[in-house]
């Protein structure tokens, strides 16, 4: 089971060309009054980066709920993933129902070259095994 952490938000960096805009519509402004009301229901999901700081893999849009609420830690799931981040990330954002085409489609890119990139990488162990 994973074990969940309370890390700063100040900690959390957003994800590297992250495909899904954050809109300021009445679905965020629901979900900082939802969280203000019940607290945060579902956890971030971060990675560890190299320089001691977190990378958002799920959670763009809680965080800034969560920061326009005035709080400054959160309960997070630290996972550790490297290009399954991707697919991770495209997988937890592909439901919501305002997304633009064009954001869709680059996060379906996205996600294929992932895919692709874990391929490449099991080949490469597979041959460096049998040496």
């Amino acid at each position: 089971m994973k074990e969940m952490v309370k890390i700063k938000l100040s900690d959390i960096d957003s994800f590297e060309n992250h495909p899904f805009k954050i809109n300021k519509d009445d679905f965020l402004n629901e979900l900082i009054v939802s969280i203000r009301e019940n607290g945060l229901l579902n956890p971030l999901v971060v990675r560890k980066k190299n320089n001691g700081r977190f990378e958002m893999i799920s959670g763009h849009r809680r965080k800034l709920a969560l920061e326009l609420n005035g709080v400054e830690e959160a309960d997070c799931f630290i996972e550790d993933l490297d290009d399954e981040s991707i697919i991770y990330m495209v997988d937890s954002n592909i439901y919501r129902s305002k997304i633009l085409p064009s954001e869709k489609a680059f996060a379906y890119k996205m996600k294929l070259d992932a895919i692709k990139h874990q391929g490449k990488k099991k080949i490469l162990l597979h041959k460096m095994c049998r040496s």
